[in-house]
């Protein structure tokens, strides 16, 4: 059980670090592939001196349909979700991407064996729901083509969830080396202008080391003892706590909608906390 908690407390951290992308990523004037290049190149810098050498050792990644769908889900969850943020609304972005606890509801009994539970589902509906209230009046129709990216990176996003769970102990290396991959990757495309301004320098630094890199070192910790269906839905915190970041640091206040919906996602959260199966229960990670 204290594992347990221990593994939500880190999924409420990861978030809270996650949420503070759509507002990193609005603050900038880059274009999106430019954005996620450089926040990939300092987030897998931070990441090889987090992990150290474990991560370029053999043992730790494995030539695993798993392990490529890890690396290749993250680089494309990244990037589609900077898309996303650049052509749609922050709020359209984050509360389309995380359609992708759905996927992961839907997918988990087939992929990694999870029982799908009554409370799970109950839990969910309930949690998206309440999303959907807190974004009534900014879910706008504008942007389509953003929001379809959104929904493109929902998919990525349950891929990866899913995979890491699958590939636990493999998990540090396929986030560091995916940063590094996408990095790679992007390069040619954003080689013709690398000049960044001391604002953009600083933004994407902060989502790079903070964002990405050690959100990701707390989610992997995460993943030992929480399955993958409490660590999306704790995860939704992230939507919620989007737009207190941008009361905080813009000073736009969130409609009554959104302190309603913000409400019943954290009582769904505390609901499934309680109700769920302890990580004792789980099926064991490879």
């Amino acid at each position: 059980m204290q594992d347990r908690q221990k593994g939500l407390l880190l999924i409420v951290a990861t978030a809270l670090l996650w949420s503070s992308g759509g507002i990193g990523i609005k603050a900038v004037e880059d274009a999106p592939l430019k954005v996620t290049f450089y926040r990939s190149l300092f987030a897998a810098i931070a990441l090889f001196l987090l992990f150290g050498p474990k991560v370029w050792a053999r043992r730790t990644w494995k030539s695993t349909p798993a392990f490529a769908t890890a690396i290749i889900s993250y680089s494309a969850c990244l990037t589609t979700f900077v898309v996303a943020t650049k052509w749609t609304t922050a709020a359209n972005a984050i509360f389309l991407q995380y359609a992708g606890v759905v996927w992961v509801l839907l997918l988990a009994p087939i992929v990694i064996g999870e029982v799908m539970r009554k409370h799970d589902v109950i839990a969910i509906a309930v949690a998206l729901a309440g999303m959907a209230l807190f974004f009534v009046g900014k879910f706008e129709a504008r942007g389509m083509s953003g929001n379809l990216m959104a929904l493109l990176s929902s998919v990525f996003f349950a891929g990866l969830i899913l995979a890491l769970r699958f590939e636990n102990r493999a998990a540090q290396s396929a986030i560091t080396w995916g940063n590094l991959v996408l990095a790679a990757v992007l390069l040619p495309f954003v080689a013709g202008d690398l000049r960044l301004s001391m604002k953009s320098f600083l933004v994407l630094l902060f989502l790079g080391l903070f964002q990405i890199g050690l959100a990701y070192v707390l989610f992997v910790r995460a993943l030992k003892h929480v399955t993958a269906t409490q660590a999306s839905l704790t995860g939704m915190i992230e939507p919620v706590a989007n737009p207190i970041w941008v009361f905080l640091f813009v000073g736009e206040r969130p409609s009554l909608y959104a302190v309603g919906g913000a409400l019943v996602v954290m009582a769904a959260i505390g609901w499934h906390s309680v109700a769920a199966t302890p990580a004792a229960d789980m099926p064991p990670p490879d």
